[in-house]
């Protein structure tokens, strides 16, 4: 579509939907077997609407949430050695392709340091969400003349398939994925290395991953990043009640649940619940669910591993890659890890 005096920018933008309606009937089989089972759940991969989105972006901004600052201090730091190491001996183009990109702002340091490596730029995000996609691409467009970007909203798996089926007809240089934040955290470690399996199912030898990793620290910092004093994260977790309101005609009170983060030392992993205040019965008419919770009943909804070095470089090596750079902030708590397919 020509750029036109609304949208300048459109002829560097191609925004592509993958199986919108097979996402909406996952999240209501997802939502449906995950509150029928016992324990019951719900799945991270659905705080992202775009309320959802914008808490997130909130919660990077908390005192108590260290993770953004500190990858952010790795990246203002390192990334042209980042850039210099996921590039090309032969300085063929480098592309990007983020999963999980949200508003993009840490990665905007990568971008700048690519280009001052090359005249332009492809950049592939992937977000479940489409209006931080949007909102996202837009920013950069106006920021980067030389960037163009195309888009896909997508889970990761539905995009790493469709990226699978496209490689034999990609151009050539190298391919830099970025997995930023604590976003491998959020897998359990057997389904970590599934999902790094998928991609590197999608590389070519020497392209790389610039992996984010929490590393283990101790329980009131870690307890403390997931449940802020301002209640940010909170309102992040209730959020997905709402949600289901809106989606499913429930009628979840947000206000007669409420937020709970514990650290499990032993499996190294935050684990984040709802957790109902009272005994009562939800409704979700477009499910034909009825739900009962005890009072003090917890709904898992996320976990978030943190790991020590040894571990992640027995991720990479399990899952055909090298780690072959790490970077870490000033106070040692988090990780931005170079995995290169091998």
């Amino acid at each position: 579509m020509p750029p036109t005096a609304e949208d300048p920018h459109a002829a560097r933008l191609r925004l592509h939907r993958l199986d919108t309606a097979d996402a909406r009937a996952a999240f209501a089989r997802d939502t449906s077997d995950g509150l029928s089972a016992s324990p019951k759940q719900l799945f991270p991969k659905y705080f992202y609407d775009e309320l959802g989105s914008e808490l997130f972006d909130a919660i990077c901004l908390v005192p108590e949430y260290y993770l953004t600052r500190a990858e952010n201090e790795i990246l203002a730091c390192h990334a042209a050695e980042i850039a210099a190491a996921a590039a090309a001996p032969d300085d063929a183009p480098l592309s990007l392709l983020e999963l999980g990109s949200g508003s993009a702002t840490k990665t905007r340091r990568i971008i700048e340091a690519v280009l001052k490596r090359q005249t332009s730029l492809l950049y592939l995000p992937v977000d479940i969400s489409v209006s931080a996609l949007e909102t996202s691409a837009r920013a950069l467009l106006q920021s980067y003349p030389a960037l163009s970007i195309e888009a896909y909203a997508s889970d990761y798996d539905a995009a790493l398939a469709h990226f699978g089926r496209e490689r034999g007809r990609e151009r050539g240089g190298r391919l830099l994925a970025l997995f930023l934040g604590s976003n491998i955290g959020n897998f359990d470690r057997d389904g970590a290395g599934q999902f790094l399996h998928a991609l590197r199912a999608v590389l070519r030898d020497g392209d790389a991953l610039l992996l984010g990793a929490d590393l283990k620290k101790d329980r009131a910092t870690l307890e403390a990043a997931y449940d802020d004093a301002l209640g940010v994260t909170a309102a992040f977790n209730l959020n997905q009640l709402v949600r289901l309101n809106r989606e499913f005609d429930a009628d979840f009170d947000p206000r007669a649940f409420r937020h709970v983060a514990v650290y499990h030392e032993a499996a190294g992993r935050v684990e984040i619940y709802i957790e109902s205040r009272q005994a009562q019965v939800v409704s979700l008419p477009k499910l034909d669910l009825e739900i009962s919770f005890a009072e003090g009943e917890r709904v898992h909804t996320e976990n978030s591993y943190k790991y020590d070095r040894e571990g992640l470089d027995a991720l990479a090596a399990h899952t055909g890659f090298a780690c072959t750079h790490r970077w870490t902030d000033a106070a040692g708590r988090f990780s931005s890890n170079l995995f290169v397919a091998r």
